[in-house]
């Protein structure tokens, strides 16, 4: 279970297996030995990929269907947020890459602004 959605989760967050080895200090052959079942990451390791792809080492564990289990508890929260998701499930590809790329967008700027 935890490899698989390892993978997945990674790649879902674009993200390449040399760029998530950076984010946790390890390499890319650590990564990949983790994807494939070949080893199995330490407790730490596993609370650092687990926030380094925004996700809870519950999901990753299989232990929950739940992503992210703030993010969920948000979404079940706001009925816009519901609608919009429920209308964005009929998106193409495109316009739904288009859409994580302006919600990314967004978030950097939300970020930046709260820096300031």
């Amino acid at each position: 279970m935890l490899s698989k959605r390892l993978k997945s989760v990674r790649k879902n967050k674009g993200l390449t297996q040399e760029e998530l080895a950076k984010r946790v200090k390890t390499t890319k052959g650590t990564i990949s030995n983790y994807e494939n079942g070949h080893s199995t990451p330490s407790n730490e390791m596993l609370k650092d990929l687990a926030d380094a792809l925004d996700t809870t080492t519950d999901y990753l564990l299989g232990r929950t269907d739940n992503i992210n289990e703030h993010t969920s508890e948000f979404f079940i929260n706001d009925p816009d947020l519901q609608i919009a998701f429920k209308e964005a499930s009929d998106f193409s590809e495109e316009a739904r890459r288009q859409t994580i790329d302006f919600i990314k967008y967004i978030k950097e700027k939300e970020k930046k602004k709260g820096r300031k």
